[in-house]
C-alpha cells in the first residue's frame, strides 16, 4: 500500500470507538482519514513506511498489556498518557462585583423604623423627628451633647463612654449636609442601616453617605468600600493582554521584557512586579467611581484638592489599592496596571500569598488606598464575634518571599523540565528528590534572584482568552443547569451519567430538602411593612411596633421547589433505589404537612350544581 502522508480507514462504529480513545484526530470521508496522526497510528500497528510503501516490520507479540504491546510493534518505548487520573467536580463559579452588606447601604447611619424597609435617609427625612442609638458626646465649648463629631457651634465633641437615645428633626440635617456638599436634591436612594452595633454606637457622616449615592458607591462595615474578585496567579503578561499602553508601562517601571530586551511592543512578554495587579475590568469601573467620591468628598468635606482627577477607568492605572482576603485582619498593598476583561483578579503569587490564599477558586477584595485611610475607622465595627475580621487593621507595604506561604515558595521557575523530572514520575518519587533540579523559589531566597528572573514552560495567545462567563451564571434556573450538568456527563465518556445525577440528589437535592421542611416547622413570622422578626406570632395577631401583617418567612414553594427535578432525575437515570426511596419518603412527609384531607376544595362545576 502506497503511502501519501494520509491513511484511509474503514468507516465503522467499533474503529470509531478505537480512534476516539486514541485521541486520533481524523476526518470522515467515505470512512476514515487520518492526516497528522497518520504516521503514529502506522508504526502503532507493527507498520512502517519505506520508499512510499506500507511495509509489515514487526509481528504481533503476545500480552496483555496494550501499551507494552504497542511499543513492541512500534519499535519505540512509548509511555501510558495518563498513569494516574483523578476526578474533578465543579468550584465556584467566577466573580467580579462590589461588596455589599446586606441592605446595601450608603452610610452607616441609624434611621431607624423612619427609614421604612429599605432603610432610606429619604424617607426619615419626610418625618418630623427620629429617635436612634447612638453614642453620646460632649462639646467641651458649649457643654452641649450630642451624637456628632463636631458641634453645632463648630467645636470638636469628645466621646462620653455612654450610649442613649438621641431624638433630632433629621429633615434639617440632611439640609445641612446638602448644603455642605453643595447637593440641590437628595438622590433617588439614600441606604442607612436601621442600627447601629459597633461598641460606642458612633454614626458616620450623612455628608459621606450622600457623596457615595451620587456615585454609585456603597459602604462595608468598617467604612470602606471594595470590590471583590476571583483569585488567579500571573508571573508574566503581555501590555496588549492588559490593555495598557507600552508608553505608560515604561512610566510604571518596565522598560523591559522578561529576557532583557528594551520594551517597545505590545506583545512583548513582561515579567510582572511582585506588587502589581491586573484586575477585571469591572474593578476598574467601580473604582473611578470610588475615586471621584473621593475627590468629591476631599474637595467639599474636607476642603482640601481632589487626588485622582480620573475621568476614565485607564486613569486608574497606577493607583495603590490595598488587597485582603475576608478570613484576616491583614491588608496587602498593590498596584493596578491594567485591567482584563475576564472576571477575575491575576496577580503575583506571592501577593496572593500575602493575602493568606493559594488560588483555589476563592475570592477576595481590593479597596483604593485613599478610602482605606479616611474612611476607615474601628468605632463602626460591630461589637460581635467575628466583628475584627475581614479588616484592615495592619497594612503590608513591602512583600518578602521569604515570609509568605510554603506553596508560593514551591514554584518551579524553569523554562523546560528535565528528563529526570519525568524519569522521576514513573516510579511515584517523592518531590523532595528532584527539588534540586526544579529551580524552585525557596532555593533562591537571600540570594537576591527571588523577585525576578522567572521562566515559564508555555506561552499562550492572551491569558484572558478562555470562557469570560460560565454558563452555571448564565443558565438562570436551576433546573436549566442541572439539565446542562446531566447532558454533559452522558457526553464525557470518563462520566457515568448515573452516579452524577445520584450524587446531585444526594449531596444537593435531598440535604436542601430536609432542611427546608425543618426550617418550615421552626420559622420566624416577618412584618411586611418593617420588617421586624417574631420567633412566634403575637397574641395580637399583627406586628406590635407598626400595627403591620404578618408573613411567613418559609414557605411551602421553597420547601418542595427541588422536589420535582430530583424525581425526574430518578426516573430517567439509574438512581439507586434507597435513594429514590428517601425521595418518596420526603414527598409523603412533605403531602402529610401541607395537605388536609378533611378540607376538600370544591371545583367551580361542583359549586354550580
Amino acid at each position: 500500500v502506497s503511502f501519501d502522508g494520509t491513511l484511509k480507514l474503514r468507516g465503522d462504529d467499533e474503529l470509531k470507538e478505537i480512534l476516539l480513545k486514541l485521541g486520533a484526530l481524523h476526518l470522515e470521508r467515505d470512512g476514515f482519514v487520518l492526516e497528522k496522526y497518520a504516521y503514529p497510528v502506522i508504526r502503532g500497528c507493527g507498520f512502517d513506511v519505506e520508499n512510499g510503501v506500507v511495509k509489515k516490520v514487526r509481528e504481533f507479540p503476545e500480552g496483555d498489556d496494550p501499551v507494552e504491546t504497542a511499543s513492541k510493534l512500534s519499535g519505540v518505548k512509548i509511555m501510558p498518557r495518563a498513569p494516574q487520573r483523578i476526578g474533578t467536580r465543579m468550584g465556584r463559579p467566577e466573580k467580579a462585583a462590589e461588596r455589599t452588606m446586606r441592605a446595601t447601604p450608603h452610610v452607616l447611619f441609624p434611621v431607624g423604623e423612619a427609614g421604612g424597609r429599605e432603610r432610606l435617609v429619604n424617607s426619615a427625612a419626610r418625618a418630623n423627628k427620629i429617635k436612634f442609638e447612638a453614642g453620646v458626646r460632649r462639646c467641651p465649648e458649649c457643654g452641649k451633647t450630642t451624637y456628632k463629631r463636631r458641634c453645632d457651634c463648630g467645636a470638636l465633641t469628645v466621646p462620653t463612654g455612654e450610649v442613649g437615645v438621641h431624638e433630632v428633626r433629621f429633615y434639617q440635617e440632611v439640609e445641612k449636609a446638602k448644603e455642605r456638599v453643595g447637593m440641590v436634591s437628595l438622590p433617588n436612594k439614600v441606604k442607612g442601616v436601621i442600627g447601629l452595633s459597633s461598641r460606642n454606637k458612633t454614626p458616620e457622616c450623612l455628608e459621606k453617605g450622600l457623596l457615595r449615592a451620587k456615585h454609585g458607591v456603597y459602604v462595608f462595615k468598617d467604612g470602606t468600600a471594595r470590590f471583590d474578585m476571583t483569585n488567579v496567579p500571573l508571573t508574566h503578561f503581555k501590555p496588549r493582554e492588559i490593555g495598557t499602553p507600552v508608553e505608560r508601562l515604561r512610566e510604571l517601571g518596565y522598560d523591559s521584557d522578561w529576557k532583557g530586551m528594551p520594551l517597545e511592543s505590545e506583545d512583548q512578554i513582561c515579567e510582572l512586579k511582585v506588587q502589581d495587579v491586573v484586575p477585571s475590568r469591572k474593578c476598574g469601573i467601580y473604582m473611578l467611581r470610588i475615586a471621584n467620591y473621593m475627590d468629591e468628598l476631599l474637595e467639599k468635606f474636607y476642603g482640601m484638592e481632589p487626588f485622582y482627577n480620573a475621568s476614565e477607568p485607564d486613569d486608574m492605572v497606577g493607583s495603590i489599592v490595598v488587597g485582603m482576603s475576608p478570613h484576616t485582619s491583614a491588608g496587602a498593598a498593590g498596584r493596578i496596571i491594567g485591567f482584563t476583561d475576564a472576571d477575575v483578579c491575576f496577580a503575583h503569587p506571592f501577593y496572593h500569598a500575602a493575602k493568606r490564599r493559594n488560588c483555589d477558586g476563592d475570592e477576595d477584595t481590593l479597596m483604593l488606598l485613599l478610602d482605606v485611610l479616611i474612611n476607615f475607622s474601628l468605632e463602626y465595627i460591630p461589637e460581635k464575634r467575628g466583628g475584627h475580621m475581614d479588616l484592615p487593621l495592619v497594612l503590608t507595604t513591602r512583600i518578602s518571599p521569604a515570609e509568605v506561604d510554603k506553596e508560593a515558595q514551591n514554584i518551579d521557575l524553569l523554562p523546560r523540565y528535565p528528563l529526570d523530572f519525568y524519569r522521576a514520575t514513573i516510579h511515584h518519587a517523592h518531590p523532595k528528590e528532584v527539588e534540586k533540579e526544579m529551580d524552585l523559589v525557596a532555593g533562591r531566597i537571600g540570594t537576591g534572584r527571588e523577585y525576578d528572573g522567572f521562566a515559564f514552560t508555555h506561552d499562550t495567545k492572551d491569558i484572558a482568552e478562555g470562557v469570560k462567563t460560565s454558563s452555571y451564571k448564565t443558565l438562570k434556573t436551576m433546573e436549566d443547569k442541572l439539565n446542562a450538568q446531566l447532558e454533559l456527563a452522558r457526553k464525557i465518556r470518563a462520566v457515568d451519567e448515573s452516579d452524577v445525577a445520584t450524587r446531585v440528589i444526594q449531596t444537593h437535592f435531598l440535604p436542601d430538602l430536609i432542611g427546608n421542611l425543618r426550617a418550615f416547622s421552626t420559622q420566624q413570622v416577618r412584618c411586611v411593612k418593617c420588617n421586624k422578626k417574631y420567633r412566634r406570632v403575637p397574641l395580637k395577631g399583627v406586628c406590635t411596633h407598626c400595627g403591620g401583617a404578618l408573613t411567613l418567612t418559609v414557605h411551602e414553594k421553597s420547601i418542595k421547589k427541588y422536589l420535582e427535578p430530583a424525581k425526574r432525575i430518578m426516573e430517567r437515570f439509574d438512581v439507586p433505589d434507597y435513594t429514590k426511596q428517601r425521595i418518596l419518603v420526603f414527598e409523603k412527609a412533605a403531602e402529610s404537612l401541607f395537605h388536609n384531607d378533611s378540607v376538600k376544595k370544591p371545583t367551580l362545576d361542583e359549586f354550580l350544581k
